[in-house]
């Protein structure tokens, strides 16, 4: 699909990997990116458009619907970390990455999956995990979420299929942001992700296996516990 004089829309824009996402359709010359944010005025990026939403208020979610509804490409990126542990920790944290990542992608691509027709399908991009495959033993719960989010990832390929959205899962596993600050494992560049999700959009691609880990994983699915599991 064309991202040249498209209008996008990206939930979690203020910082990380949204902020790259957003930078990343101006640099591939979309006409306008609205930024979504709880806080639309850390949103410093004089070229976007910043609109106020907290992805698990199904209020404000359908008043953006409305507000940007000339929107060709919708990129579901709010997400948290933040879950118990395993075996101890109260499930406040769970519920809420349950909130925002799986039910708040929800509400939005629900939201704009009939502004996505208006404008001939368009594309719905997903930041996804390669914890979204793969149990996480340090943030279990976030996994989960992950999981769930894929689900519902495909579930939407399947039901915008005939209204001709681009569905896209962008899979990757740590990444150099905020979220990921205090884990010490080797991690890519949000621009990375961004970048490579914005080839796969061009090119009509459903998913974006963005570094070598994810990669590897995603291969590994079709094997047995012990190989998908080695060394981890």
């Amino acid at each position: 699909m064309e991202i040249q004089g498209s209008v996008a829309l990206v939930t979690g824009a203020n910082r990380g990997i949204g902020k790259a996402f957003a930078q990343a359709l101006l640099a591939h010359g979309a006409a306008k990116v609205y930024a979504g944010a709880r806080e639309p005025e850390t949103v410093r990026d004089p070229g976007l458009v910043p609109l106020r939403l907290d992805v698990t208020d199904e209020e404000q979610v359908a008043a953006v619907a409305r507000a940007a509804d000339d929107v060709g490409i919708v990129v579901n990126n709010a997400g948290i970390a933040g879950g118990p542990s395993l075996l101890e920790g109260s499930f406040d944290g769970a519920r809420r990455e349950m909130e925002v990542n799986y039910f708040g992608t929800w509400a939005v691509s629900r939201a704009f999956a009939p502004v996505l027709a208006a404008h001939g399908g368009g594309a719905l991009v997903n930041m996804l995990s390669v914890a979204s495959w793969v149990a996480n033993r340090r943030l279990p719960s976030y996994a989960a979420s992950k999981s769930a989010q894929w689900s519902l990832t495909n579930a939407f390929r399947l039901a915008l299929r005939e209204q001709g959205t681009l569905v896209v899962g962008v899979y990757a596993g740590y990444v150099d942001t905020d979220l990921a600050a205090d884990i010490d494992s080797p991690k890519i560049l949000a621009t990375d992700v961004a970048e490579k999700t914005m080839a796969a959009l061009l090119n009509n691609e459903s998913e974006v296996l963005v570094d070598d880990t994810t990669r590897q994983i995603r291969a590994a699915l079709s094997g047995d516990l012990e190989t998908l599991y080695a060394n981890r």
